[in-house]
Order: structure tokens, then sequence, then C-alpha cells
């Protein structure tokens, strides 16, 4: 799977699944959610974003809190597999600013 960290647009379902998403100009629909997890912020890439944040006030503080929610879909562009562009992507959302990232991409 190759890595990315691009921001993208997502449309969610009626159960909060990704149904649709805009990708570098081009719009996936997905087909189906294949895996979902929650991540939280590893402690020691806290710690050096909290120190770089220059807040001497928090040194040493870390937020294990902030979770990054990724759902793995299987996704295409046309309206069958053999018809179309298809792969499967991996959709993260930061919780803390509701931004969306395609953080990763196998097709």
């Amino acid at each position: 799977m190759r890595q990315y960290d691009d921001p993208v647009e997502v449309r969610r379902g009626a159960g909060e699944d990704p149904e649709q998403f805009l990708w570098r100009g081009r719009l996936w629909k997905v087909r189906s959610v294949v895996a979902h997890w929650v991540e939280t912020t590893p402690w020691w890439q806290a710690a050096g974003a909290v120190a770089q944040a220059g807040r001497p006030e928090a040194e040493g503080a870390v937020d294990l809190l902030a979770e990054r929610e990724t759902w793995r879909v299987e996704a295409g562009r046309g309206t069958r597999p053999e018809h179309g562009q298809w792969g499967v992507f991996d959709l993260s959302l930061d919780r803390h600013d509701g931004h969306w990232q395609l953080v990763g991409c196998a097709d």
C-alpha cells in the first residue's frame, strides 16, 4: 500500500461510513468498507508536537486522547470494477479538527 497525506473531501452515508470522496479532482464512490479502526496519537509524537509548539506551560503534557478514525474502503470511479478504476483506500478523519486525509492506497 502506498502512503499518502493528501486532503480529501468526504461525503458520509446514513451509517456515518464514507460514501464518496473527492481526491485530486476525481470523485470516487465507496463500494464497501473493508475495515474501520480508531488510533490515538502515539505519546512520543504528541510530546514532540507540544515541545515544538513552544508552549512552555504545556511541556511534558501529552494528549493521549487525540483520535484519528480510519476507514479502509474499496472504491472506484466506474460503475463496475471491470469498467473503471478501482482500488483500496485508507481514509482518515482527525476528530480534533474534522479534516479528512487519504493516508494510503492500493490499486
